[in-house]
């Protein structure tokens, strides 16, 4: 009888041992049987190859697939069998002094372009370049020669290759390209605060109005200021795509704007996301710094175009347009003091939205005077669009929570027509 006793206490000793083993592997492997395969799937991944020359190899293996492909397979006989594929785009045309002429231009072909001869209304004439003749895949030259342009005169470029493909280009009106010193940029600056700087801080007097009237008409300029970003942002879009047209092929203007327009809501989504409110809406100062900062991105934009037009002779700085830009920007102050009807906001941050919304128009007006570039005009555009995407969805989402029956109140629809109407009304003033 006891040695049975001892056997069964033996047994049980064995089988208590075994379970305490089974656990203490279980937990080693991550308290399962799947934790515990995994873990030697792991041992295994981490005693294979490292993982940089896993993620390079196929990399190479393009290279080699790339390199067998234009040295030996069907593309040398295309080469061979085909003249080469020639584009050159004229980026500007200037004058920066009497009797001189530059034009820049960029090769955004595929294949190099080498420049044999310049021709302008229809004559052949001397010029120098700054850099060889030989004009890479996305290089850039500057041709300058002599030439006894008129003030006020249009004149016709050709770019003549060494095949004999000519490209065309044209300049309006002649007139000496504005050189950077203090007189130019005196005067940029000075158009920059009479088009975006003073007009946005005169809007931001409406504040105290705001305060005084009741909560449906503040919900009413709510939604005026959406009707106004609106016609901000789809009139940036569509002139993002005119700019387009003039940046070389190699370059992708539909993909500059693609990339800008979708860069601005994923960076101003990305600022905003510590500081919303538990039902997940801007605050509203901070909707309101959403407001004034894609208002200052659109005015960036902007700027690059009233700079570069004045530096071609394109338009007048004459007292019409001022005004006319006064009366179209001062709504953009109506737009950033919207969100704060109801709170109390110090002069000095009202200052400084208003010099957010506002200063990059002068920044803009500098870039575009003095340096035209259709790719940088093209992106800043589509920055701005798309900022001001952004903030009307974070208006859309207060609407949501603050206003009753939303945007389909028939106030506010009212509000959101109204100030489509007075940007389109205010737009027809700035025609130059």
């Amino acid at each position: 009888m006891g040695t049975v006793d001892t056997g069964r206490a033996l047994d049980d000793r064995e089988a208590s041992a075994g379970e305490r083993a089974s656990a203490d592997a279980t937990r080693g492997g991550g308290g399962s049987p799947a934790a515990a395969t995994r873990a030697d799937g792991d041992a295994a991944v981490r005693s294979g190859p490292p993982a940089w020359l896993l993620g390079v190899g196929p990399l190479v293996l393009l290279a080699g697939l790339l390199f067998a492909l234009f040295r030996v397979g069907p593309l040398g006989l295309f080469d061979e069998a085909f003249p080469p594929l020639e584009e050159l785009t004229v980026e500007r045309i200037w004058f920066p002094e009497p009797g001189q002429m530059r034009i820049a231009v960029v090769n955004g072909g595929p294949e190099p372009v080498t420049i044999a001869q310049i021709a302008v209304d229809d004559a052949v004439w001397s010029h120098e370049l700054d850099g060889d003749r030989t004009v890479g895949r996305l290089e850039r030259r500057v041709i300058t020669l002599p030439y006894p342009w008129v003030e006020g005169e249009p004149h016709g470029v050709q770019v003549i290759t060494s095949t004999g493909i000519t490209f065309d280009a044209s300049v309006d009106v002649a007139t000496t390209a504005p050189a950077i010193g203090a007189r130019y940029l005196g005067a940029f600056a000075l158009l920059g605060v009479y088009v975006g700087v003073l007009p946005v801080l005169l809007g931001l007097l409406w504040l105290p109005f705001l305060r005084r009237v009741e909560r449906r008409w503040v919900d009413f300029f709510l939604a005026l200021t959406m009707g106004l970003l609106l016609f901000l942002g789809v009139d940036a879009l569509l002139e993002a795509f005119e700019v387009a047209g003039d940046v070389p092929g190699a370059f992708q203007g539909t993909g500059l704007i693609l990339m800008g327009a979708l860069s601005a809501p994923l960076a101003l989504t990305a600022l905003g996301r510590s500081r919303r409110s538990a039902d997940g809406t801007a605050a509203p100062w901070q909707l309101a710094f959403l407001v004034a900062l894609a208002i200052g991105l659109h005015n960036l934009g902007e700027g690059l175009a009233i700079g570069s037009a004045y530096a071609s002779g394109a338009i007048a700085l004459g007292a019409f347009l001022v005004v006319g830009f006064l009366v179209h920007n001062t709504t953009e102050g109506l737009a950033i003091v919207a969100p704060l009807a109801r709170e109390r906001t110090p002069i000095g941050r009202l200052v400084l939205l208003g010099l957010l919304a506002g200063v990059p128009t002068i920044l803009g007006a500098w870039i575009g005077g003095f340096s035209r570039s259709p790719i940088a005009t093209t992106l800043f555009l589509a920055i701005g669009a798309g900022a001001v995407a952004q903030v009307v969805l974070e208006l859309a989402r207060s609407f949501g929570r603050r206003a009753q029956r939303g945007l389909t109140a028939p106030l506010n629809a009212a509000g959101i027509l109204l100030g489509m109407a007075i940007m389109y009304a205010t737009g027809l003033l700035v025609t130059g």
